[in-house]
Formats: structure tokens, sequence, C-alpha cells
């Protein structure tokens, strides 16, 4: 039985393109999804927004550093890791779509891996 979201169980994956040659709203626009990338991204990014609020880990005075107590470069110190953590995610993200769009056109529901 097939649904109104692509194949049905009883049949293979839908075409890239259909045997017309026209993109339909039916023709998947991206391939299956492997949960690993996203699960991956949404640790890092909770990691980056977790962290800093988390004041009973950075709520003391020593160390200093240059005479600016822990609390004030602790919180300074997660804005490039945050930014970095966000750009890995961010590119674990694109590349999982890159793949699942390429596994879209090249037609194998599969996402580019043999059965």
């Amino acid at each position: 039985m097939s649904d109104q979201f692509g194949a049905g169980p009883d049949q293979g994956p839908l075409p890239a393109v259909p045997p017309g040659g026209q993109p339909t709203r039916e023709t998947p626009t991206r391939g299956p999804a492997r949960p690993l990338p996203y699960v991956a991204a949404g640790v890092l990014l909770a990691i980056a927004i977790v962290l800093p609020l988390m004041p009973q880990l950075y709520s003391v005075d020593a160390p200093r550093l240059g005479g600016m107590p822990f609390f004030y470069w602790y919180q300074l110190l997660w804005v490039p890791i945050s930014a970095g953590l966000s750009g890995i995610a961010y590119w674990l993200v694109s590349t999982e779509d890159r793949r699942r769009r390429a596994a879209a056109r090249a037609g194998n529901g599969n996402g580019g891996n043999r059965p």
C-alpha cells in the first residue's frame, strides 16, 4: 500500500525522475537519512548551550588569567568554542544533506549504499 509521502513497504524506492522525464511533486528530493550525523550535531549544540548555562562550574574567582577572574574568562572562552562546535554541527548536517540529495538524484533509494 502506498501513502502520500512515498513508496509503501511492498514497493521499491521511488525513481529520481519519473519515466516522462519531468519531476513531479512525488519525486523525492532527498534519499533516506542516517540519524548519526543529526544526533552528533545535536550533542555538539547541546554542549555549546548547556555548559555555559551551568554557573556552578565556573562561579569561582581563582584561577585568574591576566588579572581577570575565572568566571569572566571561562565565559569568554566559550565564545570561540561555541562557534567551533556550531561550525562542526553545520558541516555534519550539510554533508549529510548533500549525500541525501545525491542519492535522490542517482535514483537509488538506499542512499548510495549497496544492498
